[in-house]
């Protein structure tokens, strides 16, 4: 008899094509996110979970899902899942490690452009029949051309949102937990400075940092207090890196003039007041949101479950505990 799996989102159809032959599937084929309570219960059977973000794998559910062998997460993070845990009781979790890298840069500088000229509020401008004609002063944004650009994370997507960066001679700086290779740091005209300093100095503050109990609420009030009062927060990569109550308050108080979220505290919630803060363009988690990103995630994710429980052979996808 074949495994048995749940699927807990709707997917690319290329995912499933790749799980039908070698599984039963149980899908919950909506595009919402499954109820705590039918996932727990779903998974009584289950030698296999391809779950999402939204999914908290945990004790509950380890304990809930006695036959479960694999968790494949339809995601690069796995800050969702407890993967000590699932070692613990011999389960393996596998990911999509590096397909968004490429897509997650282009879409921060989608944010980034949006915020910085406005783009966000002329196109409901036109749509609301605003427009008379050309205005000297009308929907003023910013020059990003010559700007200082702080990286905050500095793996594969900040240094491939930094590549972007030389084609708008910006002056880059950076900080992570560790500094880049010196040949790295060459080739994209990077500079290592300490947070503060990236802080004080950047027109464009860009998060891609992981989350962990170091970063939550890494950028917060004394974060904002620090920043340029024409400067822009861009964070396409968790939402609670950013303290969005102190978000929201340094945008409606002028500490900062903008931002661009495409990942939020709550999610998919916002903070109050967010939503009415014309200076920021929210996006609804949209960075890996381009046809081929999310397709090669849905294979890989589906591979990491074909490789683990048809084929009995370790997946190239496995997360280390």
């Amino acid at each position: 008899m074949k495994p048995r799996i749940l699927v807990t989102r709707r997917v690319p159809k290329e995912c499933l094509n790749l799980l039908k032959p070698y599984f039963q599937i149980e899908h919950y084929n909506k595009d919402t996110a499954i109820p705590r309570a039918r996932l727990l219960r779903s998974l009584k059977d289950k030698e296999g979970l391809l779950c999402l973000l939204t999914d908290k794998v945990d004790h509950e559910l380890l304990s809930a899902a006695p036959k479960l062998k694999v968790v494949s997460t339809f995601s690069v993070g796995y800050d969702h899942v407890d993967v000590p845990a699932c070692s613990a009781r011999g389960v393996v979790v596998t990911n999509t490690p590096g397909v968004l890298t490429e897509s997650t840069a282009d879409f921060t500088w989608a944010l980034l452009m949006s915020a910085a000229r406005r783009v966000v509020e002329g196109d409901a401008y036109m749509r609301g029949g605003k427009y008379k004609g050309w205005d000297p002063l009308m929907l003023l944004g910013t020059d990003v051309n010559g700007k200082t650009l702080g990286i905050v994370g500095f793996g594969r997507i900040g240094q491939a949102v930094a590549k972007r960066a030389g084609g708008f001679a910006m002056k880059i700086v950076y900080y992570d937990t560790r500094r880049a290779a010196p040949e790295a740091e060459a080739a994209l005209g990077a500079r290592f400075v300490p947070l503060d300093e990236l802080l004080r100095e950047s027109d464009f503050v860009s998060i891609h940092t992981v989350l962990d109990a170091g970063t939550r609420h890494l950028i917060d009030a004394r974060a904002f207090g620090l920043m340029k009062t024409s400067a822009y927060l861009i964070n396409a990569a968790r939402g609670p890196i950013v303290d969005e109550k102190a978000l929201v308050k340094a945008l409606k108080t002028g500490k900062i003039r903008g931002a661009g979220l495409d990942v939020y505290e709550w999610e998919p919630k916002m903070a109050t007041g967010l939503a009415s803060c014309r200076s920021a363009v929210l996006a609804p988690h949209l960075a890996s949101a381009s046809l081929e990103t999310r397709t090669k995630m849905g294979e890989m994710s589906a591979s990491g479950l074909v490789d683990e429980l048809a084929r009995r052979t370790p997946s190239p996808y496995r997360v280390a505990a």
